[in-house]
Parts: structure tokens; sequence; C-alpha cells
């Protein structure tokens, strides 16, 4: 039954594959700038400029270009880079794992941070810890990450030198770039699951276990918090892309030697093959965790029916 559902939602998303290709493939061509040019400089001959763009594919027309992508792209072959002519995905797969890497790791300081935080605003609803949480919300949605990371970066590590201000390696290079880039789900999931535990906390099923004799930690956590927890994995599922998008600006910030970081790099480059690489796979992965989302409903609630 679940293979069913998640092979059905992937033939569901095949047309946003398409579009997000199609999208990015046209937008990489219209960017002002000639990729041959960038890589030969101003100095090369007309002769050498039009060998070049023989080379490359581009002196054939746009929709020969474009249909030559997809029948590269259908046979799993992302094509090969402009400037060191290495195939794409062998150059992805080299930035993804630390990519993911920072996605999960931010992910797992929003949930650490908003879990004990939102349960608390709930169970003090109107009350001094439900202000001071409410307050931490706020300013971890109103300060985005390309702000909070300078920020992070002049106190912990120009400061106060407790961490290290860029780069990749053990796990004190990791605090500061996910911290920066799980900030703001962290504010928003604190919000949902205040909402969430209030909205359970006025169903009867509490008053009965309390009638019971079970502590209230066992009626919060063992039963308020696992019926609340449907809205908040929907809130995850949508943001991870959002985490995917944020991370091509916190990886440039703590020069994290990513996807983000490598997009940005290809697209200063203007290398059309890399940037149409990395995008996709950016939507691919938004794709595949939305759909194991779907899956998850059925896992916390089997009354859920995900058609």
């Amino acid at each position: 039954m679940m293979g069913r559902i998640f092979v059905r939602r992937l033939v569901l998303v095949l047309p946003v594959i398409w579009a997000v290709v199609t999208l990015v493939f046209l937008l990489i061509h219209m960017v002002p700038g000639d990729p041959v040019l960038t890589y030969l400089g101003e100095r090369a001959t007309p002769e050498q400029v039009a060998e070049m763009r023989h080379r490359f594919g581009l002196d054939r027309p746009l929709w020969e270009q474009y249909i030559h992508y997809w029948q590269q792209l259908l046979k799993g072959d992302l094509g090969i880079t402009f400037f060191d002519r290495r195939p794409v995905t062998e150059k992805i797969l080299g930035r993804y794992p630390a990519t993911m890497e920072l996605a999960l790791a931010a992910l797992v300081v929003a949930i650490s941070f908003s879990i004990p935080l939102g349960v608390t605003a709930a169970t003090h609803q109107g009350k001094f810890a439900d202000s001071i949480a409410s307050v931490v919300a706020l300013v971890g949605i109103s300060l985005p990450n390309f702000a909070l990371g300078p920020l992070m970066i002049l106190l912990f590590a120009v400061k106060l030198r407790w961490l290290p201000a860029s780069g990749i390696g053990g796990l004190n290079h990791l605090v500061l770039p996910a911290i920066t880039l799980g900030a703001a789900l962290a504010a928003i999931l604190t919000r949902m699951v205040r909402s969430s535990v209030i909205e359970e906390l006025r169903q009867e099923y509490v008053k009965t276990a309390r009638a019971k004799g079970l502590t209230e930690r066992i009626v919060i956590y063992k039963h308020v918090l696992k019926n609340g927890l449907i809205p908040v994995v929907t809130i995850v599922g949508l943001q991870f892309g959002v985490l995917l998008g944020g991370a091509i600006i916190t990886e440039r910030i703590f020069n994290w030697p990513g996807i983000g970081t490598l997009t940005i790099e290809a697209i200063y480059a203007r290398d059309y093959p890399l940037v149409q690489g990395c995008i996709l796979v950016i939507a691919l992965t938004y794709v595949l965790v939305n759909t194991a989302t779907d899956v998850v409903y059925r896992l916390l609630d089997p009354r859920i029916k995900v058609e």
C-alpha cells in the first residue's frame, strides 16, 4: 500500500520536474553573458570563440539544445561541465552529502528547540513562559539567515573564539551554519507546536488520561504531542525545500562546500549544464521529501487517506 502511494506521488510530480527543468534551461540561457567569453577571456579570437561554441553545442538553435538536453537527461546523463570538462553528476555527488549534512543538522536544531519551547508555551498559555517563547519565535522569523549568519560569526567566532568561522571539518564547523539555517524553521515550528498542543489539550481524551492518574508529563508527551505532530510534520516536509534554498546563502556565508556554493559558482561561470544539474537535484530532493511526508501521515495516523 505504501509502495503504491509513493509511486503514485512520483508520477504526479513528473510535470513539476518537467516545468523545473524547462524554466531553468530557459532562464539560464536568458542571463546576460557568454560562457565561451568567460572561459576564453576577452582576448579570444573570433575563430577560437566559434570553435568553442561549436564544441559546447551553443551554436545550435535553442530548441535543438533543449531537445538534446532532455535526451541526455532521460539517459541519466546530466552532461559535462563547460570549464573543467568533468561529468556534472560527479561534481554534484561530490558536494551533495555536505548540503544534506547541513540541511539535516539544521532540521535537528529546529526540532530540538521548537518542541520543548512550543510545549512549554502551550502548557503555560498566557503566562511569562508563553511570552518568552513568542518573543524567541518572533526574533527567529524576523532574522533572515544572511543577517543572522554574520552576527553568529562576529559573536562566536571573532569575539568569543569558540567556534570556527567557516569551512567544513568536525562537529564544531557545523554548529554555526546549522543554527543559522535552522533558526527560522525553529521559530515556525515553535508556533505550530504551541497551537497544536493547545488544541489537543481541549480534547476529551486528555481529561480521561488525567482522570486515570497519569502524570502531566506522560499526558503531554505520550498522548497530546503524538496527536499534535501531524500538522508539524506537514510544515517540516514543506519547509525542507526552504532549507535547501536557504542553504545556498548559508553555504556561501560559511564557505560550506555544498551544492549551494557549487550553484553560485556555476552561475558566475555561466556553466549551463552545472547550473541545470544543481537545481534539478535540489528540486528532486524537495519532491522526494514531500512524497515521504505523505507516507509519514499514514504512519502517524492510519485514519488519514493519502489520495
